[in-house]
C-alpha cells in the first residue's frame, strides 16, 4: 500500500512544473513545493521525527501550512493539527493528552507547552539551515526507520461525550482508496484548481489538500478571513477562478452562488444537504453529497451528481470500503429498513489515541470481513434502497452537527458543569444550518449567583468558538418528564416565560445606526432585547452569523461593511460607527 509521500512524490514527477499552491498571489509548483518539504523534513529528522511520532502543527493558513505537513510525513511522522484560534486550553489539552515529539509552529502563534521542544518555520536562521539541507526525495534509509502505509498519517481530535475531546488516530491505509474515490468520481486534475477550505483541525482539510496534490491540480490557500461564509468565501471563489470547492451546508446557504464554479464541482459535506441547498448549488455544476466521520479516512460514501429534484441520498461505499445497515443484534436489515451505519474497509482509523477501552467499544469485528477486520459503530441511522444508495436518518445518541463541526453535547454540559457556582447543566441546539448554535440551561448550587456571560466567558477558555452556548439561560429548576429525566423538549417553553418583551423588529427612517444595527441583531441571534454596549459575539454571534449580519446591513441600509470591522468592533455601537464611516 502506498503511503501519502510516495503519491505525492508521484505526482510531482508527472507535473513538475505545474501549480502546486497558491497564496494571495504567489504560485509554487509541485517541483518547487517537493524540494522545501524535502528539506524541512530532514530537519524533522534530525529532530527525533520518525515513523509514528506525532508532531503538533501550530502554522496559520499558507503556503508554509502545507509545506510543514508534507514535511512531517515525508519524515515519517504523523501531524497533529492545532487550530491557532482555538483557546489555548484546549490546545494546551490536546499537546498533555497526545504528547507530541515537537511543536512546529509560525512565529505569530504562541507555544501553549513552553515543556515541548518546538521548530519556528518563519525563523530566519531556522530557514537557513533548512535550505541548506538535501533537496532530493527521502528514501527509507533517510529516515529513522522504514516508513510503511499502517503507520500514522494524523491525529485529529474531536468532541467527546464524557467532557474531554478525544483523539482519532489515522494511518496511510485508506488513502489509496480516497485518491481513486477522487479519480472515479471526481475526476480533478491538472488545469483545476481546490479551494482549502476546511479548519486544518477538521479532516475535511485532508481531503482539500489531497484533492489537489495528489491529483496534479492546484490547491488554492487564502486567509481566514477571505473563506467566511457569505461574500468574503464569494469573493475568494471568484477571484481565483475555483472549480472544486467541498463545504458544508451552512456555508453554501449563506453564499450566492450566481457563477460561482461555472461547470465546475461543488460536494456538501459535514452536515445533511437539503433540497433547496440543491436547487441552488446544482444548477451549471455537478453537487456531490459525502459522508464520513472522523473515525474514518475523511468519508465513507459519495452521492452525486445531484439534480434538483432527485432523492437526496448519502450514496454509496468509496472504493474499497463497505457501509452496513445493522440492527441491534448487529444483523443486516432488509432494504429501505432504519438501522445503525457500520463502516468497514482500509480507511477504518487505528483507533482513539491512548483510549483502548473506547476504542473496542466503536471498533468492533466485522464479521462480513477478513479475521481480525473490524468495522466502526458510527451511531448515526440510515437505511439502504434497493439499488444500493444509502439514506442518512439522524444520530442515535447526544453528538450533533453546528456549522459542519461535530458536537459531544455531553462535553459542553461538562464544560458549564466546571463552573463552582453551576449546580446542573443541559446543552442542546437550536435553529437550522447558518442559524444552527449551541444553547445551555443551568441551575445553580444554593446561595451562589452568576451570570450568562461569566458562564460562556468560562466555557470559552477551553471550547472552541462553535461549542460556546449562544445563550446560557438560568432557571431555579430544570423541568423533568414523569420517570425524572430531564424534559429537553420543555426547556425553551420554560425559560421564554422569564424573556422580557422583544425588542421591535426592523428600522425606521431617522432611527441612529446603533439602533438600527440592535434591533437587527436582536433579530438575527434571536434575543429579546440587544443593547449598544453589549459586543454581538458575546451575545451568541459567530463568524458564519457575521457575514449575515453584514450581508442584512448591506441589504437594509445599502452599505458595504468590511468583515474585519464586524470581528474587530468592540460594541454595537462601535460597529456602528464603523457602518457610519462607511456609509
Amino acid at each position: 500500500m502506498s503511503t501519502v509521500p510516495e503519491l505525492f512524490e508521484s505526482t510531482v514527477a508527472r507535473f513538475p512544473d505545474a501549480p502546486a499552491v497558491i497564496f494571495d498571489d504567489t504560485a509554487s509548483t509541485y517541483a518547487e513545493l517537493n524540494v522545501r518539504a524535502n528539506q524541512l523534513a530532514r530537519r524533522f529528522i534530525a529532530l527525533g521525527v520518525g515513523p509514528d511520532s506525532l508532531v503538533a502543527v501550530a502554522v496559520p493558513r499558507s503556503a508554509d501550512l502545507i509545506t510543514v505537513l508534507l514535511a512531517v510525513l515525508k519524515a515519517g511522522g504523523a501531524y497533529l493539527p492545532l487550530d491557532p484560534t482555538y483557546p489555548a486550553d484546549r490546545l494546551a489539552y490536546m499537546l498533555t493528552d497526545a504528547e507530541p515529539a515537537l511543536l512546529v509552529r509560525s512565529d505569530e502563534v504562541a507555544n501553549p507547552s513552553a515543556e515541548l521542544a518546538e521548530y519556528v518555520v518563519d525563523d530566519p536562521d531556522l530557514r537557513a539551515q533548512c535550505e541548506r539541507e538535501a533537496a532530493s526525495d527521502l528514501a527509507d534509509g533517510d529516515r529513522l526507520s522504514p516508513l510503511y502505509a499502517s503507520h500514522l498519517m494524523y491525529v485529529i481530535y474531536t468532541s467527546g461525550s464524557t467532557g474531554t475531546p478525544k483523539g482519532v488516530a489515522v494511518t496511510h491505509v485508506g488513502t489509496a482508496d480516497m485518491i481513486a474515490t477522487h479519480a472515479e468520481r471526481i475526476g480533478v486534475g491538472p488545469g483545476d484548481r481546490v479551494l482549502q477550505w476546511a479548519s486544518i483541525s477538521f479532516d475535511a482539510a485532508f481531503w482539500d489538500i489531497t484533492l489537489a496534490l495528489l491529483s496534479g491540480a492546484a490547491l488554492v490557500m487564502a486567509s481566514s478571513d477571505d473563506v467566511l461564509p457569505g461574500d468574503p468565501l464569494r469573493e475568494t471563489l471568484l477571484r481565483y477562478e475555483i472549480t472544486h470547492a467541498t463545504l458544508p451546508p451552512v456555508a453554501l446557504s449563506v453564499t450566492d452562488a450566481e457563477s460561482l464554479l461555472p461547470g465546475g464541482t461543488v460536494m456538501s459535506t459535514g452536515d445533511a444537504c437539503t433540497p433547496t441547498l440543491v436547487r441552488k448549488w446544482a444548477p451549471g455544476r455537478r453537487m456531490f453529497n459525502g459522508y464520513g466521520p472522523t473515525e474514518v479516512t475523511v468519508g465513507s460514501t459519495l452521492s452525486g451528481p445531484i439534480d434538483d429534484g432527485d432523492e437526496i441520498t448519502i450514496g454509496t461505499a468509496w472504493t474499497g470500503d463497505s457501509v452496513y445497515v445493522l440492527d441491534d443484534q448487529v444483523q443486516m436489515v432488509a432494504d429501505g429498513q432504519e438501522g445503525e451505519l457500520y463502516l468497514a474497509g482500509p480507511g477504518l482509523a487505528r483507533g482513539y489515541l491512548n483510549r483502548p477501552g473506547i476504542t473496542a467499544t466503536r471498533f468492533v469485528p466485522d464479521p462480513n470481513g477478513e479475521p481480525g477486520s473490524r468495522m466502526y459503530r458510527s451511531g448515526d441511522r440510515g437505511s439502504c434502497r434497493a439499488d444500493g444508495e444509502l439514506l442518512f436518518a439522524g444520530r442515535a445518541d447526544a453528538q450533533v452537527k453546528v456549522r459542519g463541526f461535530r458536537v459531544e453535547l455531553g462535553e459542553v454540559e461538562a464544560a458549564l458543569a466546571g463552573h463552582p457556582a453551576v449546580d446542573l447543566a443541559v446543552a442542546a441546539v437550536e435553529g437550522d444550518l447558518a442559524d444552527a448554535r449551541v444553547v445551555a440551561y443551568v441551575t445553580t448550587s444554593a446561595g451562589m449567583e452568576v451570570t450568562a456571560g461569566e458562564l460562556r466567558l468560562h466555557v470559552g477558555q477551553s471550547l472552541p468558538e462553535h461549542m460556546v452556548p449562544s445563550t446560557v439561560t438560568v432557571l431555579d429548576q430544570l423541568p423533568t418528564t414523569s420517570n425524572g429525566k430531564i424534559d429537553r423538549a420543555a426547556l425553551r417553553t420554560e425559560s421564554a416565560r422569564s424573556e422580557p418583551v422583544k425588542q421591535e423588529a426592523g428600522w425606521q427612517d431617522g432611527m441612529a445606526y446603533d439602533e438600527i444595527l440592535c434591533a437587527i441583531v436582536a433579530e438575527i441571534l434571536d434575543l429579546p432585547v440587544v443593547t449598544p454596549d453589549q459586543n454581538f459575539f458575546d451575545i451568541g454571534g459567530h463568524s458564519v452569523l457575521a457575514t449575515k449580519l453584514a450581508a442584512r446591513i448591506r441589504q437594509d441600509l445599502g452599505i458595504k461593511v468590511p468583515m474585519r470591522s464586524l470581528f474587530e468592533a468592540t460594541t454595537i455601537s462601535e460597529l456602528a460607527r464603523a457602518v457610519e464611516k462607511a456609509a
